[in-house]
């Protein structure tokens, strides 16, 4: 790459996500998807991370379908998603055949560049998929999960980049989930993983702590190539900088990104309109700095999510107290980094704590499984408390994870039979297997239900 600054757009997925709760429905991207594709970027991020499960849970729209039109009218521009690993778009691991089939199936839809992370930095959760999209033939990014604990150092991060690049992705990504990076730390952990590591660098943060615009420029003087951003309708907050905010600080220098402020401004216009139409999602949260994060690490794209639910269940006064109780239960299983899936299974325990008033006298399943290493293997010890409670006489496995799961994607073929309208509903049936049946039901009635409408409406006029 030359000395430019490349930019990745992330206002399609990982903004909305991290501001909206993930709800930026398809219609509101195909207007304004044409003016986006002329601008050079060198990636738009548009799928993957909570948005499959948002499309179907929530939307009631096929994913799938919004990647094909979205490359329908975005020819010239590098698409991008993020892939949990072996979680696929999920929250748990699933088998080879699945991962496979998923990452060329995404591959043959219009993705170009695939974010490969594991919420552990657990290598072995990564390879099959980092594998598959090699062989699709596409730009691969191995993701470095960022945190802070008394077990990370920059070292183990360099370590981590290192094992990445002996398993061939092209491109390394320092994946700041929860906004924690300071700008000294970018720096170091810049400069370290350039010199050790011939490949390029992209980096990815939020704003939530306040830092990230800092921390951004302290990254980009010590030669990052590529920097994730939002437009500044969806920016900030728990979001990204702002994609013009970076373009402005770097003209006329010899990191210019060479984007057109006005062209960016002009596109900006039409997502403040946007943002408007979602203000039901939205939480004052997401929008202040908090540098209490930097205590419970929470990542940008759970909080608004997090909120979210508490408010559906009449608590989101004890926000607070959960947040606070975050930190413990993270260091009780050994300090994963708070990304989904470990933020859901550490926040959706604090959650149970805080609302129980006894800590652990309920013990979600998912925090059970992930003591049994069903997730991966922990940067730290696990309590041996929490072992001794979940675990009993057991011992928690130390193979890969997925290595003990049998193929699923024919099992999914035949559970889901007529339903299923082609191989991608069958992938969505084999991720998802409730959430994709509901709206497959929904689906095959839509026709019915839209007649009926017609119908009424008609007797209406008629009266």
């Amino acid at each position: 790459m030359g000395n430019k600054l490349e930019i990745t757009e992330t206002i399609l997925r990982d903004a909305h996500q991290s501001l909206l709760a993930t709800r930026m429905r398809t219609e509101d991207m195909l207007p304004i998807a044409g003016k986006l594709d002329q601008i050079g970027y060198w990636s738009v991020e548009t799928w993957g991370g909570a948005t499959f499960d948002a499309c179907l849970r929530y939307l009631k729209e096929c994913p799938w379908e919004r990647l094909r039109k979205l490359r329908a009218a975005m020819p010239k521009t590098r698409f991008q998603m993020l892939l949990r690993g072996q979680n696929v778009v999920g929250y748990r691991n699933y088998p080879d055949d699945i991962v496979q089939a998923f990452i060329q199936r995404a591959a043959g839809g219009g993705i170009d560049v695939f974010r490969i992370f594991d919420a552990m930095n657990d290598i072995r959760n990564m390879k099959t998929g980092i594998e598959a999209a090699l062989k699709a033939g596409k730009i691969v990014e191995g993701a470095v999960c960022y945190t802070i604990s008394p077990v990370h150092s920059v070292d183990y991060f360099l370590r981590i980049g290192e094992k990445l690049a002996e398993l061939g992705v092209q491109i390394i990504c320092l994946k700041d989930m929860g906004g924690l990076l300071s700008p000294y730390v970018t720096y170091d952990l810049v400069k370290g993983l350039k010199s050790r590591i011939p490949l390029p660098l992209h980096l990815h943060s939020h704003c939530t702590a306040g830092l990230a615009p800092m921390s951004y420029m302290m990254a980009i003087d010590a030669g990052v190539d590529i920097v994730d951003t939002a437009l500044a309708p969806l920016s900030q907050g728990t979001s990204q900088p702002a994609t013009e905010q970076i373009v402005a600080a770097l003209k006329g220098t010899p990191r210019d990104t060479g984007l057109d402020l006005n062209s960016l401004n002009d596109i900006a216009d039409y997502f403040y309109g946007v943002r408007r139409k979602y203000a039901e999602f939205e939480s004052p949260v997401n929008n202040q700095i908090k540098t209490d994060v930097l205590v419970s690490q929470i990542p940008g794209g759970m909080l608004s999510n997090l909120v979210a639910q508490l408010r559906q269940q009449k608590a989101e006064d004890r926000l607070d107290a959960v947040l606070a109780e975050m930190p413990h239960v993270r260091k009780d299983l050994g300090y994963p980094p708070l990304v989904t899936p470990t933020s859901q299974i550490i926040g959706s325990q604090a959650a149970l704590n805080v609302m129980t008033g006894k800590r652990y006298s309920v013990v979600a399943m998912e925090t059970r499984n992930y003591v049994m290493g069903l997730y991966g293997e922990p940067p730290g010890p696990i309590s041996e408390e929490i072992k001794k409670k979940v675990l009993g006489k057991k011992e928690a496995i130390s193979c890969r994870p997925a290595d003990l799961l049998t193929p699923g994607l024919e099992a999914a073929r035949k559970e889901i039979g007529s339903l299923a309208d082609s191989e991608e509903d069958v992938l969505s049936y084999a991720l998802f297997p409730e959430i994709a049946r509901e709206y497959f039901q929904w689906r095959d009635g839509r026709a019915e239900r839209e007649q009926q409408q017609a119908e009424d409406a008609s007797l209406e006029q008629r009266r």
